[in-house]
């Protein structure tokens, strides 16, 4: 059985990722367009949905989604949502990967081939997410205590840095008052969907109580803000437009002095590789245990589910080598359609689960 605060480390872990991910792109594209407001929408509608969400699953100890699909809905009304969640889990962990292949290729090893990179991060990603759920929580939270010191030493160098300019910031503060704007909402509540990973996890989970939930405000959105104004005030209100991994070019703009390591780019490359491809280990194994629930069941046949897994994973893979073939824009068109629908179905996921635990009382009444 998993402690409460396992779920802190599926949140945090989602909220630090979206530092190099496509949600701060959007955010700076709105810049003077309500980007700072749609910042506070964000954090309102992530925390009533942590709120909700994990409310309505704590009705289901040691159930994951398929279990509460299959016990409240029709069996054809069950399967299709089942796999459409499971398909935005993997393309969300598929994404993770293709960025980071690109930023691999940008600022660490232009030479190497891109399909050699992406090969050795999926042999770790599908090694790694057949992995049972409560051994990866164990693994998240080791992480977790890894990387967060080295994200929480880049971020203070990157603000106290001479070069960092107050005046950019400020400027861009001065509009604050524009309306929010929905594609940055989208982007901005992304910070906050590490808790939907409980579709699955829940199974692990016997009454999670979710205590101080304004802390989960206040990180979502001190992240929220750190990842937008620091690359501004590095890069200029105008600069800021000719950079695609924003993060990534202002962590290699910053020097470390009397370290072994001069370029901070490597050590902020070292824990955001580690943070991602743990990210994306969850994110396949959550999108795998939702299409295992729709095959025949496999409890006393461990090979027929050894067999079923790697099906599974290698149709993963394949599918990642082919969005490959994607350029740029395609890549970050699909990003940004993928947080749209993200949102869109973290709402209806809510609102399945308070239907099902409406039909599960009525038949115990």
């Amino acid at each position: 059985m998993a402690k409460s605060r396992y779920f802190y480390c599926l949140f945090l872990m989602n909220s630090l990722i979206n530092i190099i991910n496509f949600a701060p792109r959007e955010l700076i594209d709105a810049r003077f367009d309500g980007a700072q407001s749609s910042i506070l929408v964000a954090v309102a509608t992530g925390t009533l949905f942590i709120y909700l969400f994990t409310k309505v699953i704590n009705k289901f100890p040691g159930q994951g989604l398929p279990e509460i699909f299959g016990s409240a809905l029709p069996k054809l009304l069950a399967a299709p949502l089942i796999f459409v969640y499971a398909v935005l889990w993997y393309m969300a962990g598929a994404l993770i990967l293709l960025s980071f292949v690109d930023i691999t290729l940008r600022f660490i090893s232009p030479d190497t081939g891109p399909y050699a990179i992406l090969l050795g991060f999926l042999a770790v990603v599908c090694l790694c997410s057949r992995i049972d759920s409560l051994s990866l929580l164990y693994g998240l939270e080791v992480t977790l205590g890894i990387t967060l010191p080295l994200i929480l030493y880049t971020t203070v160098k990157a603000i106290i840095n001479p070069d960092f300019s107050w005046d950019a910031v400020l400027q861009v503060m001065t509009h604050s008052l524009h309306a929010p704007d929905m594609n940055s909402i989208a982007a901005a509540t992304f910070t906050f969907s590490g808790y939907i990973n409980l579709a699955v996890f829940n199974r692990v989970f016997h009454g999670l109580r979710l205590k101080h939930i304004w802390i989960l405000s206040l990180e979502g959105f001190l992240v929220l803000a750190i990842c937008f104004f620091v690359p501004i005030g590095y890069h200029g209100t105008v600069g800021i437009e000719r950079h695609v991994y924003t993060w990534f070019t202002t962590a290699d703009s910053i020097r470390i002095e009397a370290f072994l390591i001069e370029r901070m780019l490597y050590i902020f490359y070292f824990a955001y590789i580690t943070l991602s491809l743990v990210s994306a280990i969850i994110q396949w194994h959550v999108g795998k245990e939702l299409l295992l629930s729709l095959l025949p069941s496999t409890a006393k046949k461990p090979k027929k589910k050894l067999r079923q897994e790697i099906v599974i994973l290698v149709l993963f893979a394949a599918g990642a080598f082919a969005l490959m073939r994607m350029d740029q824009y395609d890549l970050n068109m699909l990003g940004v359609f993928l947080l749209h629908i993200r949102w869109y179905g973290e709402l209806l996921l809510i609102l399945l689960l308070f239907w099902c635990y409406w039909i599960v009382r009525r038949r115990r009444a």
